[in-house]
């Protein structure tokens, strides 16, 4: 092989090697994530919340014989028994008794009061479902209140394991017996 040939045998060599020396690319994957079930998750989520709320209110506006509020929380409340002497609600930290119950929304016991006891929690800082917790803020010692909680204000989509299903709005009789303010804070 003469001068010339190995030159540009060589050269042509060089640049394969020098080509194929390039750092890999990624690459583009085989499925694209969308957000579609999340966003179906939402409009689903907001379709339930709609229909649960559009049904409480059906049930308070027959019920003539009560005035129900609507909390800024969402859920509805009336008073079954009123203390409008006394101004004392409980506050975060402070410990509440009370006793309840929980209803389907047809008046169906899922729990009823003796089943459940009496219960003692500290306000805010105790595992109960987010309506009740925000409910018991309302109320005052002796005074007894019927809610309406949609399900996202109750046990929401898991339910409670046992008797409630998911997506299930709840109504409960809330009885509060005795408040103990919490002396470690300025309420």
């Amino acid at each position: 092989m003469n001068f010339r040939a190995k030159t540009i045998l060589s050269f042509v060599f060089a640049s394969l090697l020098l080509w194929s020396c390039k750092t890999p690319e990624p690459r583009k994957p085989v499925s694209s994530r969308s957000d579609t079930f999340i966003q179906k998750s939402i409009k689903r989520n907001k379709a339930i919340v709609k229909d649960q709320e559009k049904l409480i209110k059906k049930i308070v506006e027959a019920d003539s014989s009560q005035q129900y509020h609507t909390s800024k929380n969402g859920f509805w409340y009336t008073y079954n028994t009123a203390h409008t002497e006394d101004s004392i609600t409980p506050k975060v930290g402070d410990e509440v008794e009370f006793n309840y119950n929980i209803l389907s929304l047809k008046n169906d016991t899922i729990y009823s009061s003796s089943e459940l006891g009496e219960r003692a929690v500290i306000i805010d800082k105790e595992d109960i479902f987010s309506g009740l917790r925000q409910g018991l803020k309302l109320m005052k010692v002796n005074e007894t209140v019927t809610f309406y909680f949609p399900s996202h204000k109750a046990y929401g989509y898991y339910g409670d394991q046992q008797k409630i299903g998911k997506n299930v709005p709840i109504k409960s009789i809330v009885t509060l017996n005795k408040i103990t303010k919490d002396d470690t804070s300025n309420n």
